[in-house]
């Protein structure tokens, strides 16, 4: 027998927090919601005496909950086999071991080194690699739209890039290792940021002209705060082409691709 009155209560974490204002009353709502609309803090709140409201306490609750999610969660397989990603795996064996030593998610074993040697050859122009990183949610969300983003911008310019790694319980700094082992003229790796109470779901694109292991991280260009609130994952993914065609043209990268395009 259904229960009377009986109701399924709406995903918090669905709202809108830059339409949300939960002041009563405020002297100039205009204003107020035109400085909401400009960024994801939680501004526009209430209080009951020296607490926040429930409803405030449970949306920090839920985003809380799936930063944390994002974090030990991950890629799901179905993803990688759809996208035709070569699989590769850095020295950690765990969640806990990846959180913990992050040294060893920057190198690969010999084995995974030889696989890759294996599936890349032929020295490419331009290497893509993404990594599950701190958010595995971001991949899930952003890398079906960005991907064929970059190879549309790429085509433009008469670039493409073929074969596509993905690296589980990823650092930053195993591109470096990519570039060495594959050749690549330009290594470009999209991995999950670190999620915040913003966003759970944000990318970002960490791109290198011949990366070396060691090389100071000035020579990386970096382009951050990919997903839906932030830089659109198809905005972001013309952009990125347009950096790996300047970095192919004037073989640099980071702040020395920065002194080109200012003409220093």
């Amino acid at each position: 027998m259904e229960k009377e009155n009986e109701q399924i209560l709406s995903d918090i974490s669905q709202i809108n927090m830059r339409e949300q204002l939960l002041v009563p009353n405020p002297n100039n709502r205009e204003g107020y919601m035109k400085i909401k609309s400009f960024t994801p803090a939680r501004l526009g709140l209430w209080r009951c005496g020296p607490r926040y409201k429930t409803q405030s306490i449970l949306r920090f609750r839920a985003d809380h909950a799936a930063a944390q999610d994002s974090v030990f969660s991950y890629v799901n397989p179905e993803l990688i086999k759809v996208m035709q990603f070569i699989a590769i795996q850095t020295f950690c064996q765990s969640k806990d071991e990846y959180l913990t030593r992050p040294d060893l998610g920057r190198r690969f074993s010999k084995e995974n080194e030889e696989k890759i040697k294996q599936q890349i050859t032929g020295h490419p122009k331009i290497q893509l690699v993404v990594g599950d990183g701190l958010s595995s949610a971001a991949i899930e969300a952003n890398i079906k739209e960005i991907i064929p983003s970059i190879k549309q911008g790429l085509n433009y310019y008469g670039l493409d890039c073929e074969k596509h790694i993905f690296v589980k319980y990823c650092r930053v700094g195993v591109m470096d290792q990519v570039g060495e082992i594959t050749d690549a003229d330009v290594v470009c790796m999209l991995i999950g940021e670190r999620p915040g109470l913003a966003t759970a779901q944000s990318m970002s694109a960490y791109i290198a002209y011949r990366p070396t292991m060691g090389m100071p991280e000035m020579r990386r260009t970096v382009v951050s705060n990919i997903h839906a609130q932030g830089i659109p994952p198809v905005e972001a993914g013309a952009y990125i082409s347009e950096l790996l065609y300047k970095m192919l043209n004037y073989k640099k990268s980071g702040l020395d691709l920065k002194a080109v395009e200012n003409g220093n």
